[in-house]
């Protein structure tokens, strides 16, 4: 699946990245810490936070992400905005709750 399919299936809001939406997402990851994230998460996931500061973009950028979803309605910060923006990293909002999301890019093959 793409980040493209994704953003569609969800209904997603794509605030940046949207040269990058033709990335394989090849698995997933869902924390609010960064350190577990850059533990855990490899390049192709899509990772889901409720956090909106720039770090979150520099943690996707070395982990080269396909994306990251920012869950809750939660909205990012403009420092993080412009930084994803310069980076060309894909970054997601949604209304739905983290679980939610989850539950959803699994019934659709996000392993």
């Amino acid at each position: 699946m793409t980040v493209l399919e994704a953003v569609r299936a969800l209904e997603l809001e794509t605030i940046t990245g949207q040269r990058r939406l033709d990335r394989q997402i090849t698995g997933g990851c869902v924390s609010d810490l960064l350190s577990y994230v850059m533990a855990s998460a490899k390049a192709g996931h899509i990772w889901i936070t409720i956090q909106v500061h720039p770090n979150v973009v520099g943690v996707a950028e070395l982990l080269d992400l396909s994306a990251v979803l920012i869950a809750d309605g939660q909205q990012p910060e403009p420092d993080t905005i412009e930084r994803a923006r310069e980076r060309g990293i894909p970054l997601l909002t949604s209304r739905e709750n983290a679980f939610a999301l989850v539950g959803k890019l699994y019934a659709l093959g996000i392993r």
